[in-house]
Order: structure tokens, then C-alpha cells, then sequence
């Protein structure tokens, strides 16, 4: 253990380094100009300081202050070398963040019992800082395998109502990248737009619900078929809905919220404007340019052009205008998540 001794007069300095070294496990680095012992401090991990009050500046009480200063170094034990008329130099001290004093002239004895004790103290407070540390660690790594495992959770359910609609696992991988780059370009921090990913690909779980008669019909919905099929979104919410993750909080929100159209024409509650979550609002311009942009058993993809004259004229109307100014605004960034997530040959 580092044991620092600052002492302007080198007899001293020569007499408690002499004493240090009788200590098993101990090294003494020894300084007699307080301003170099107390850079190393704070440079270095010391496990006890002896400091005398008596010096040029800093003063040991300077010293000690100016090392409380750092906060690696509260807890740090410290033991003041005073003369033994000097009380008010001792509560002084004790406020500055003295931790125990020795008088002079120096008893070898009490020196060394004084040490080791506070020496004792310090290998306690180390030990109970690393074992922290372990438990720190250890939270880290099982709230790292919760979280992984929730998102895997998240994208099987995903799946799952992939596998009864026409959409390809593709589709929700880029409606989901298209959605953060909005949510990126409207400012979005990393964390909230991290859980804007794992969230977004959960907009229409709720199919779970619809009937394949209609959830697959190649042609078009009569209006009753399609009263039905809206149905998904607040069957989406009620799957999602009252859960303390805030992936699927986000989710379920979505889920009722995205079908939504910024003049309140649209489904299942004729929100309108800033009144529809955020979220939905991004979802509902990435999912509408997936789906134009995409093959389905139904329809031809539409040229790239196409869909974002759609997306414009729908601005105000259909989207929010800054969803779209957004969306509009990043083009080579859509561009790249739609090269990277390709719809496999054959998926029809």
C-alpha cells in the first residue's frame, strides 16, 4: 500500500519512512515540498498520507483541502503531525477533513499503531468498493440479458403476425429504420430512437385478430371487410397495452395511433393533428412509403418518385408536414435501408 509522508524537514521525513518500511506490505513515497506531494496524490492512488501542519505553502491544512477537493479522494485516510499545543490547528484540520492526528515529537509506537489502523481502514473501503463494483457489474450484465431476451420476445411477436399477413419480414425491418430516421431528424435522442426501433416493427401485431378471409384477400376490401380489418389497430393496443416496458408502452401506442391521418379522417379514433402521438405520426409516414415502395400479391411496387409525390401531397393532410419535411429531407439515408433490407425472391 502507497503511504505518502510530507514533512518540509528531512529528519522527520528519514524517521517515519524508516518506520512505514517496518510495516508489512507498505511503500513510502516521501516528499518535503507539499505542493510536488500533493500533485502526486492526486496523480497517483495513495492508500494513507501523513502530513505535517508546519510547512511552506500549502500549509497541511491547505494540503488537505485541496485533496478533499478531488472525489476520488474523500474517503481517503489522512493523518495530520501537529505540535502538541496546537488544538485549534486540530479542529481546523478535523474540518478540512483531517482523519486522525499524531503530536510531536513523533512516538514510534503510537505511529505505527496509528497507521496500521488507518491502513486497516483503508483495506476495508477498498474491499468494499471492488465487491460494489462486482455487484454493479454483475446488475449490468443480468439487466443486459433481461433487456436482450425482452427484445427477442418483442421481435418473435413481431413475427408472428408477419407470418399471417402479406408483408415480409423486410418490410418491418425498413418501416422501422425509415421511422428513426425521422424521429432523428426531429431530434430524437439515440435512446429514445433505440427504443423507436424495437418498437415500431409491433404497429400491426394486432392482424393476430383479423380473419385470414380478409386479412388475405388478393383483391380489394368491400366496406365491410374493411370496418373489420381496422379493427387491428385497437386490437394492437389491447395485446400492448399496461406493460412496464417501455418498448411495448411505445408499441401499443403506435399499434392504435398510425393509421391516424393528420385532418382526423382516419382510424380507429379520428385523432387529429399534434393530438396523435408523435410516434404514430412517424410510423404512419414510414409504413405508407414501405408499402407503396414494396411488391405485394395484390399490387406492383410504385416507382420511388411516385411514392414520395404521394407523400407530399398527403402533407397536412395525410402526414404531418414535419414527419414529411423530415422524411423528405433524408433521402440518401432511405435509400440505404432500403437496399439493405430487400424483400428475399420468391417471398410471394
Amino acid at each position: 500500500m502507497n503511504v505518502v509522508i510530507v514533512d518540509d524537514t528531512q529528519i522527520n521525513v528519514t524517521l517515519m519512512e524508516a518506520l512505514i518500511k517496518r510495516i508489512e506490505g507498505c511503500k513510502p513515497v516521501c516528499f518535503t515540498e507539499s505542493a510536488k506531494g500533493l500533485q502526486w496524490c492526486i496523480d497517483n492512488e495513495p492508500d494513507l498520507v501523513i502530513v505535517d501542519y508546519m510547512m511552506p505553502a500549502p500549509d497541511g491544512i491547505e494540503f488537505i483541502r485541496l485533496l478533499r477537493e478531488v472525489p476520488t479522494r474523500k474517503e481517503l485516510p489522512i493523518l495530520m503531525v501537529t505540535a502538541d499545543h496546537e488544538k485549534e490547528v486540530r479542529y481546523r484540520a478535523l474540518e478540512t477533513g483531517a482523519t486522525d492526528f499524531l503530536t510531536k515529537p513523533v512516538d514510534r509506537i503510537e505511529f505505527t499503531s496509528r497507521a496500521k489502523n488507518m491502513l486497516a481502514i483503508r483495506r476495508s473501503h477498498v474491499l468494499l468498493s471492488n465487491h460494489a463494483a462486482r455487484l454493479a457489474d454483475e446488475v449490468r450484465e443480468a439487466t443486459a440479458e433481461i433487456h436482450t431476451r425482452e427484445r427477442e420476445t418483442i421481435f418473435r411477436l413481431a413475427r408472428a403476425a408477419e407470418f399471417r399477413d402479406p408483408e415480409t419480414g423486410a418490410h418491418i425491418l425498413r418501416m422501422a429504420n425509415y421511422s428513426c430516421i425521422i424521429a432523428e431528424k426531429l431530434g430524437w435522442d439515440a435512446e429514445r430512437n433505440d427504443i423507436l426501433l424495437l418498437a415500431a416493427p409491433m404497429h400491426d401485431v394486432g392482424k393476430l385478430g383479423t380473419p385470414d378471409h380478409i386479412l388475405l384477400k388478393p383483391g380489394k376490401l368491400t366496406p365491410d371487410e374493411f370496418e373489420i380489418m381496422k379493427k387491428h389497430a385497437p386490437i394492437g393496443w389491447e395485446i400492448l397495452k399496461d406493460s412496464s416496458s417501455p418498448i411495448l408502452t411505445l408499441a401499443a401506442e403506435i399499434a392504435l395511433t398510425h393509421h391516424e391521418k393528420f385532418d382526423g379522417s382516419g382510424y380507429p379514433n379520428g385523432t387529429a393533428g399534434i393530438d396523435i402521438p408523435i410516434a404514430g405520426r412517424i410510423v404512419a409516414v414510414a409504413d405508407v412509403f414501405d408499402a407503396l415502395t414494396s411488391e405485394r400479391p395484390y399490387k406492383e411496387a410504385w416507382p420511388i418518385e411516385r411514392a414520395l409525390e404521394f407523400l407530399q401531397q398527403g402533407r397536412g393532410v395525410h402526414f404531418d408536414p414535419d414527419c414529411i419535411d423530415a422524411f423528405l429531407g433524408a433521402q440518401d439515408a432511405v435509400l440505404a435501408v432500403r437496399d439493405r433490407y430487400q424483400d428475399e425472391v420468391g417471398s410471394y
